[in-house]
């Protein structure tokens, strides 16, 4: 008899619970990979200045972590970074705890670019390069190292003078002896300060911020619009917070094309 039906005449069923929370995160995503506002879009089609955050924004890693795994202390480390990133620890704690931890030389960083190039996140490098071409100035604002964000900005014709990163100290034979302090980023609250800066120093206006975590979630005020960068590692509190959330930099390319 039932094979005798079509679908239509079925009864509803009810749907699984697993199959209904399946639904309502494919919802949420959808939610938060739509249009942004229309001020976001002003913003970002007007800005005079966009900060990039580097570590699993600009570049598909953590380069922490991978100098860690590279130095042997990976899984350790991994965990520190998690806390920063997700907001639940001050930022300039799970440094100190990830250095002491690694506690690189300067050769152990130069053999884990060599043996680890970074990589670029799909869609970021022609985003830059457009940038650049209608006169926006970009920055690399990031809590990871100098001497791995150096290379990454090389990637994307940035000039090292518009990096803001954190410097790790070595005693003359290239040992870890520890890292710069009075460098910014290497606090809770410096994106906010070198956002803030920049817009004293140089006169920028409007100021966007790109990154994954909550210090580039911090960022904004002084930043006037903070883009959530979803497709390494999705934060809720980046996500809740952003003013637009997107997994895929070519959602903000079809804005700036």
């Amino acid at each position: 008899f039932c094979h005798q039906l079509g679908p239509a005449h079925l009864p509803m069923l009810p749907r699984p619970r697993a199959a209904l929370s399946c639904l309502m995160a494919a919802t949420n995503r959808r939610a938060f990979s739509a249009a942004p506002a229309s001020w976001v879009v002003d913003t970002l089609k007007n800005a005079q200045c966009v900060a990039f955050d580097v570590d699993s924004t600009v570049i598909t890693e953590e380069g922490i972590d991978v100098l860690a795994a590279h130095c042997g202390a990976g899984e350790a480390v991994a965990a520190w970074t998690a806390k920063a990133m997700g907001g639940s620890v001050k930022f300039e704690d799970a440094l100190a705890a990830r250095l002491e931890l690694i506690k690189p030389s300067r050769s152990d960083i130069a053999e884990c670019l060599a043996a680890h190039p970074p990589q670029l996140n799909a869609g970021v490098a022609e985003l830059v390069e457009l940038l650049h071409a209608r006169g926006t100035a970009v920055y690399l604002v990031s809590g990871g190292f100098r001497l791995m964000i150096n290379p990454v900005a090389d990637m994307l014709d940035i000039s090292h003078d518009r990096v803001f990163a954190n410097t790790i100290l070595f005693d003359e034979a290239g040992n870890f002896t520890g890292f710069d302090a009075s460098e910014p980023t290497s606090a809770d609250g410096g994106k906010p300060k070198v956002i803030g800066a920049l817009k004293e120093q140089h006169g920028y206006d409007p100021v966007i911020m790109v990154g994954d975590g909550a210090t580039d979630l911090q960022a904004r005020p002084p930043a006037d619009a903070f883009v959530g960068f979803g497709g390494i590692a999705v934060r809720e509190v980046v996500k809740e917070g952003a003013d637009w959330f997107v997994e895929d930099f070519e959602e903000v390319l079809k804005l700036v094309r």
